[in-house]
Order: structure tokens, then sequence, then C-alpha cells
């Protein structure tokens, strides 16, 4: 998709980057992530409103200290350093970087010097957030100093002619108290953007980019009935109409009465073409007796693969596949520098549009799932499917911990399923991210009226996050957390100890595999 006026964000590593990009677009204006070693060719394509370094993990001086091109900063549009960003630009300009300054983690207080562009309307003692080892020991050559704190004498610069400027701080982050005063400061009126982006300019484009791709063509569509999946399909159908299959498959391991629930919402509401395909016994087959994690996610995977590509060749007309990639999907498929640590694999249709001679189409890659809930709602979707928590592509054989038995899998869904019910019910539902249980394999004692038990155990999992890259465990209220723990022992047989999940990622992950 082209857009008018974009902002360039330079990725040097830092956790926050994303979060820069969810702020510009918060703003109204649209922006893309680009890693440090291919901004040049990205810029060079057409020309952005403006540049954003991020922050990063290394020092200046490292010998393998990420780098930008030169060319960069003489685009002749503005730029924004910050953290790293700050120091490769002050760097560049004839500054020089202390590494052996005292790190600064934490709040701090700025003390602003002058307001009059990237920090207008920024109150004289603003609080900050700081995340560095490094600083600025001496100004660069025609910059001035526009805020310091007391840890930090040179904390914002700035050089109005060539319209660089820079801050050692995150103004991204929300603890920042003026973060997204300055940012709008910087792409209004410094880059002088006009803003514009938002989820109705995205639909009309969409659909405009969707028909034109599509021309009479047939879509295919791999409706989960996660939120991605169920916003593309109705984007879709409001582009192509009936020229759109969605395919719904129950893989087994799907919440209570979830493949229901998608066929009622989409095929007798939405009025949308869907085939539904229960393949629970095929899948289960395939999972009895495995036990490790990334095995369970690989034949969940081939499996969809398999059972999506045999029920797709009915449809011998379609020529495109739609899926619901989403940016931070895109990010992170680009290679930073070198090879990462794989954490745990991601489930997907990948592989498939090669396979079936089909063309992709992924109307999300450029949205944060933040966006997408938007989109929904402009299309006039429900908030019970937009506003619903996160689900994993494997989703209960990864919360079936060990080898994985119906019997198991039906145990949990019922726990689940009162989990949901009970935030719900106490109004805790909107406020945390991704809520579940997960069903471990150890058994313990217990006694129901004078009888000795022996069953299994229940950990509940709640967290609150913005984006799910960290999370913090949800505090649940107490007399909500008896509530959910009595039901679960007194409704479902087989369960008689509830534990909670009080750990934050990182250092755990949000899923327990």
């Amino acid at each position: 998709m082209q857009h008018a006026e974009w902002i360039c964000i330079v990725d040097f590593g830092s956790q926050y980057t994303q979060l820069i990009a969810r702020r510009i677009r918060e703003l109204g204006v649209y922006c893309e992530i680009h890693p440090f070693h291919l901004a040049l060719e990205a810029v060079s394509q057409k020309r952005p409103k403006g540049v954003i370094l991020s922050g990063g993990p290394n020092s200046v001086y490292e010998e393998d200290a990420p780098r930008i091109h030169e060319e960069m900063f003489e685009l002749g549009v503005p730029v924004l350093g910050i953290c790293y960003g700050l120091q490769l630009l002050a760097i560049h300009h004839g500054g020089a970087v202390d590494p052996a300054a005292r790190r600064e983690y934490g709040k701090a207080e700025l003390r602003v010097d002058n307001q009059s562009d990237l920090l207008k309307g920024i109150s004289e003692d603003s609080t900050v957030w700081m995340s560095h080892g490094d600083s600025l020991s001496q100004l660069p050559d025609s910059f001035e100093v526009i805020a310091h704190t007391a840890n930090a004498p040179i904390c914002a610069i700035r050089n109005v002619e060539k319209r660089h400027y820079g801050v050692q701080f995150h103004p991204e982050v929300v603890h920042t108290q003026d973060g997204k005063r300055i940012l709008s400061n910087f792409i209004y009126d410094i880059c002088a953007a006009e803003g514009g982006w938002n989820p109705r300019s995205f639909i009309d484009q969409s659909i405009e980019d969707i028909r034109r791709t599509v021309g009479e063509g047939r879509v295919i569509c791999a409706l989960s009935g996660g939120v991605d999946s169920a916003v593309a399909a109705v984007l879709l159908h409001e582009a192509i109409g009936e020229r759109l299959q969605c395919i719904h498959i129950d893989n087994g391991v799907m919440r209570k009465d979830e493949s229901a629930q998608v066929v009622e919402t989409f095929r007798d509401e939405f009025h949308i073409p869907l085939k539904f395909v229960d393949a629970s016994d095929l899948f289960l087959g395939k999972l009895a007796g495995v036990t490790d994690p990334e095995e369970k996610r690989k034949i969940i995977g081939v499996t969809f693969i398999e059972v999506f590509e045999k029920e797709a060749s009915e449809f011998s007309d379609a020529a495109f596949l739609a899926q619901g990639t989403l940016y931070p999907d895109v990010i992170e498929s680009v290679n930073f520098k070198g090879p990462s640590a794989t954490i745990k694999s991601h489930h997907n249709v990948g592989g498939l549009p090669e396979r079936m001679n089909l063309s992709l189409i992924e109307p999300f890659r450029e949205l944060f799932k933040d966006e997408v809930r938007n989109v929904g709602r402009e299309l006039g979707m429900p908030g019970h499917i937009l506003d619903r928590h996160p689900f994993p592509g494997p989703g209960l054989a990864i919360r079936v911990l060990g080898a994985i038995e119906k019997e198991q899998l039906d145990l949990l869904r019922n726990v689940d399923e009162i989990f949901l019910e009970e935030i719900r019910s106490a109004g805790e539902y909107d406020n945390i991210w991704q809520a579940f249980a997960v069903l471990l394999p150890v058994k313990s004692v217990g006694v129901m009226g004078d009888a000795r038990t022996y069953e299994f155990t229940i950990a509940l999992r709640a967290v609150t996050s913005l984006d799910g890259m960290t999370a913090d465990w949800a505090r649940i209220p107490y007399d909500v957390l008896e509530s959910i723990s009595n039901r679960v022992i007194n409704e479902v047989r087989g369960v008689n100890r509830v534990v909670y999940d009080i750990s934050s990622k990182p250092p755990s992950t949000i899923e327990w595999e």
C-alpha cells in the first residue's frame, strides 16, 4: 500500500522501537520500522517526512556496534535521535560520548531550557524515562542544549538549521510524562506532517487495493475465529463479496464450543461463505503421546497445511490466499543482526501459497494488533470478537502440559470457560491482556467430603500488557480468585487444586509452553 507521507524509524535493536511506531500511528501519521542496515534503501525509494533513530542496547564505541549510513543525515529531512540514536547523531556532527558515565535507568526530572519547538508545551520539570549507559560529554558543532537533568547536563539537543534533534530519554514509553507531546511536536511542527492515518482511510485504501489485485478472482481465507483472521475476512468480504471463501478447521484443541460460535457468527450473522471442517480426530491422533511443546506445534502446523490444502482444492478457481499477518510479524521476519534464539515457533500457514500456487493477500501486514481492532470497529464488528484475548494457534495443546488426551482437553475447556466467565462477571476481562488456564501433569492429595482425592492441579495465568512483548501478572482481586477456585474444584471433576501464576515476562513467557 502506498502512503502519501510517512516517517522512517531506524531500528538499532531497542526493546522500545515498536512503541515508537505505535505512538506515531496513534498521532495519525503512518510510519515504518527499518533495520539500520536496510533503512537507506527504504528512504531512497520514497522520501519520508522525517527520520527517527531508535535506542539500542549497544555502546557506540563497541567494535560491532550498529551504525547508520551517513547519507541518512543528508536527506534534508528532520531527524530525531533517541538515546543510542542521539549518540550516533552527536558523533556524526563532531560531538563526544562518554562511555564511563554513570548509568541511568528509570525516572528522572527533565529541566527544559528551551520550549520553542521540540519541547513546546512541555512543563519545565517534566518526568522522563532514562535507560542508558553512555551519555554525551561534548556538544556537537552548531548544536545547543535544550534540556538537562541532574545527571545529564546534555539531555536534549537541537540544530535548528539542519532540523536535527536528539533526546537522551525515551519519549515513546508511558513513563515519560509528556512523551506523546514531544513526538507530536516533532512530526507535526518540525516535519510538517499532515496526518490522516486512521481506520477509515486504511479501509478505503485497502478495499481499493484488494479489488485491483484480485480483479475477478477468488480468495480463500483460513478463518480461525481470532481477531486478525476475523477482521481480515470481514474486510475482504466488504471488498469482493461472494468471491471470498473462508475455511474454518476444528483442530480438536480449541476452546469450548468455539467452532460452533465461529460458524454462527460468520456464516449466519455476517453471511460470509464458510466451509466448516471437523478434523479434531485427525489432529488428536497425531498428537497422541507427544510431550515436547515444539513437536506439538510442528505437528499442528503440518497437519493444518495438509487439511487446509485438501479442503481448499475443492475451490479450484481460487487464485489468492488471505492471511492475517501483522506488522510485528513482518518486523521480526527481517533479520536484525545475525541469528537470534528461537523462544518458541509461531503457528501459521507458512508454505501454503507456494504449494497451492496461490498469491498471498495480507491486508494487515502494516498494522499492529490494536489498529486491527480499530479497523474491525470501523467495519461494525461486535466487541465479543474484537476484544477477545489472544489465543495461540496450537490452542490448548500447549496448555495441557505433557501428553494430550481428549478427556484432559475437555477438563481444561470447562476450567477455561469458568475462568473467563468469572473475570467477565467481575469486570476484569478488559483490564487483562490474556487470561487462561493450564493443566499441569501434577496430581495432589485433596479431601472432598470425607473422601480422599488424588486429582489434577490447574494453574491460572492472567497478564497485563500493551503488546505481549513484555507482560506483568494481573492483580485479580482475591475474592474473584476465590470464586474461580471454588467453582473449578466444585464443578470440574478431576481437579482438586488451583494455583495462580504471579511471574512476569521476562523472565517467564506468557504461555507455559
